[in-house]
């Protein structure tokens, strides 16, 4: 009997500007979400199993990835959890410093998916470290087996904070549940500023249609839009 494959169930979370943008075009991780939003991903962090990025996110930002509120980690620890969730970097290359935030703020278990370019000398590294990784391919991480392997650790519920190939990617995978867009009353412009979606792009035929489930207006005048993607249907 085969055993059917459980996927976490996967929440995308991005904050943009009113044009779309998730940075400036100087890309050094401009703030866009209010103190509002911050509280509301703070929440959304307690909520969950494990904590997702990828490799630009993951070496340009070097994110904590933690729960910030004592009370929100408390309330983890007093449902039997940890006080972080898990913090997981898909990354192709982990040529990450010891003591990077991403690695030593917690208390928080970490795991890494990358590929073969991770030179062994560095994976028995950061394995002495305490983090767990796993080579999953050669040219790029096979995330479908990432997903697979988490849902095999007991995560249930995945968030993604990005980046854009990381969430580009799962978007074609059609491994993504549901997203949440907070959109800042802000403009950046910018050709070359990033949007919370990047690699290769979509064609008109392949483009992801969007179920819109709830809309609130934050107190800042930013906009917070719960979306479910609808997988298979044509524009």
């Amino acid at each position: 009997m085969l055993t059917k494959i459980q996927y976490p169930h996967v929440i995308l979370n991005v904050a943009m500007t009113a044009d779309g943008k998730t940075d400036t075009l100087h890309r050094r991780g401009a703030t866009i979400s209010s103190i509002e939003d911050k509280q509301r991903v703070d929440h959304l962090r307690a909520d969950v199993d494990a904590i997702m990025v990828g490799g630009h996110t993951l070496m340009s930002d070097d994110p904590r990835l933690t729960v910030k509120s004592g009370q929100l980690r408390q309330e983890r620890l007093d449902r039997g959890l940890s006080a972080n969730p898990i913090k997981v970097g898909v990354v192709t290359k982990a040529a990450i410093q010891p003591d990077s935030r991403f690695l030593t703020d917690g208390p928080a278990q970490v795991i890494l998916f990358t590929t073969s370019q991770t030179e062994p000398t560095q994976v028995e590294l950061l394995r002495q470290q305490g983090v767990l990784v796993y080579v999953l391919g050669e040219q790029q991480v096979d995330l479908a087996l990432a997903l697979q392997k988490l849902g095999e650790m007991g995560v249930q519920r995945l968030l993604v904070e990005g980046g854009g190939i990381l969430i580009e990617f799962l978007l074609r995978l059609q491994l993504i549940d549901e997203i949440n867009i907070y959109i800042a009353p802000l403009i950046f412009g910018g050709a070359s500023a990033p949007t919370f979606v990047n690699g290769q792009g979509f064609s008109l035929d392949e483009a992801l249609r969007l179920q819109l489930i709830a809309i609130n207006k934050l107190g800042d005048a930013g906009v917070l839009l719960h979306y479910l993607p609808v997988y298979g249907s044509k524009i």
